[in-house]
């Protein structure tokens, strides 16, 4: 079973869009894929969670994508709603441990909640849980215009220093020729293996290992 642990260079950045996306086109292709979000919090007037749209592109229920008790009605990093909403604090191992997968999954998708270093229980941001995670692949999700080199370089920073392989997911990409120009300079100077379109990562991913090594300067994995 290949795990993989969907992050962004912040907040708002596309990552459920693009994880939904990319879960649809793999189911597409015959894998049996599970998606995973450890905790969410969130505002409820805003319709549907993260949870609600991850399950739908997997044909699961919201329950089994992210246990009730780590729903947090509140627009907070989970911790700190937690916190203020009264109920229980945990860890970065109560998270781990909650992870159940069906033993017949090819991919399970586990979606982080903000950016790198954004907390996502008392002792521990996203990092800190990639790190106990130990995922196949990190897909890091980024805006793809104006500032993307900036955020790519350091939210990709910490997971390289873990060794983690990691994709870079440009989001937002059309004919803009900084998009483009962005791309060249994430792959080509900073050595990132970079992706425009979730269903081109499915198509890769459907035809071999997701992840061959860890990507350095000047060095473009191939997948």
């Amino acid at each position: 079973m290949t795990t993989v642990f969907v992050t962004g260079t912040g907040t708002e950045v596309g990552k459920t869009w693009w994880s939904v996306v990319l879960l649809g086109a793999l189911r597409e292709q015959g894998r049996e894929v599970v998606a995973r979000k450890p905790a969410q919090s969130f505002e409820a007037r805003d319709g549907a969670t993260d949870a609600d749209l991850l399950a739908a592109a997997t044909g699961a229920e919201p329950a089994a994508v992210c246990p009730p008790h780590r729903w947090y009605d509140l627009p907070l990093a989970p911790p700190m709603a937690a916190s203020r909403l009264g109920r229980p604090g945990f860890t970065v191992a109560d998270l781990v441990s909650e992870l159940t997968t069906p033993g017949d999954t090819d991919l399970i998708l586990v979606e982080g909640a903000g950016g790198p270093r954004s907390p996502i229980a008392d002792d521990g941001d996203n990092v800190d849980f990639a790190h106990a995670l130990a995922p196949d692949v990190v897909l890091l999700v980024a805006d793809a215009g104006l500032g993307s080199i900036n955020a790519v370089r350091l939210a990709a920073a910490p997971f390289r220093e873990l060794g983690l392989p990691l994709v870079v997911a440009l989001n937002r990409f059309g004919a803009d020729p900084l998009h483009a120009a962005n791309e060249a300079w994430l792959r080509d100077r900073y050595g990132f293996d970079t992706v425009t379109e979730p269903e081109v990562l499915a198509a890769r991913w459907a035809t071999g290992s997701v992840a061959e090594g860890t990507p350095g300067p000047g060095k473009r994995p191939e997948l």
